[in-house]
């Protein structure tokens, strides 16, 4: 097929959704000699855009891994403002070195209903947003090798006249990941909020700017509407006065902590 460009939609509240999405779309227009546009989903403002694409458009779709699936708060948006009229896609889950679960998949039928035809998919491993000690360092060399084989393998794909039905699962897909605390017990931290130390916040705004939900006040820095526990706040914050205290949540840090900083295996499908 003939492709006039590659666009690059992520959702990437600290960064690392982004950063693999941009390696593995420019190992993808590199082998295909096509050009890259980018689309930042992340800012509320940048949701209110409808996007279609044609078949001479190839889309990789980048999205981070929440309890095992796709952001619940986001699946709406996906759905309602991301359509293909029969083009290609790609889509990416990037997941905080514990398991990608359903969301891959999730990911692949949503796009599918949306009028996509998958060239291939992948789910990759990086740093955890919870924790600098679960995924360090990811995606590392070994990580940028299995993008580029995998980005090798999407291009030669695509550089037929017919993309074939990928060869998935399709059946329903299963529930949420259920937290867990340092004990083994379910971390229920759904209404925990960032909190600010007044001492260190200098009232630059940038944790309101940073927050893809736009429930932070640019004024008095406070979370006043839904949190989604994505750390752009706390991850952005330039003097680290964004930080959470809530009990479940921090030992549900310390469980990621103690279990999850072996290195996960990333997951590739052709």
């Amino acid at each position: 097929m003939k492709l006039k460009r590659i666009n690059v939609l992520y959702f990437s509240p600290t960064g690392g959704t982004e950063k693999i999405a941009r390696l593995a779309a420019g190992e993808l227009a590199a082998k295909l000699g096509v050009e890259q546009t980018f689309i930042d989903f992340t800012r509320p403002e940048s949701r209110q855009t409808e996007y279609r694409f044609q078949p001479d458009d190839l889309l990789v779709m980048a999205s981070p891994v929440y309890a095992g699936r796709l952001p619940n708060k986001l699946m709406p948006e996906y759905k309602a403002k991301i359509f293909g009229n029969g083009a290609p896609a790609v889509p990416i889950c990037v997941f905080g070195n514990r398991s990608p679960d359903e969301a891959l998949r999730e990911l692949i039928l949503l796009l599918e209903g949306n009028g996509f035809k998958i060239a291939g998919g992948a789910a990759f491993a990086g740093r955890h947003a919870f924790s600098d000690k679960v995924g360090t360092g990811r995606p590392d060399e070994a990580d940028l090798a299995e993008i580029r084989a995998f980005a090798d393998k999407a291009a030669e794909k695509l550089s037929g006249t017919e993309l074939p039905l990928l060869d998935t699962d399709r059946s329903e897909i299963g529930p949420y990941y259920v937290p867990k605390k340092a004990d083994g017990t379910p971390a229920k931290f759904l209404k925990a909020k960032p909190l600010t130390d007044w001492a260190k916040c200098v009232h630059c705004g940038l944790c309101a700017r940073s927050c893809p939900l736009g429930s932070i006040d640019k004024d008095t820095m406070e979370t006043t509407g839904l949190c989604i526990k994505c750390q752009a706040c706390v991850r952005r914050c330039p003097t680290h006065a964004k930080y959470f205290e809530d009990a479940d949540f921090l030992s549900h840090v310390a469980m990621l902590e103690n279990n999850f900083t072996r290195r996960a295996k990333n997951i590739t499908i052709i």
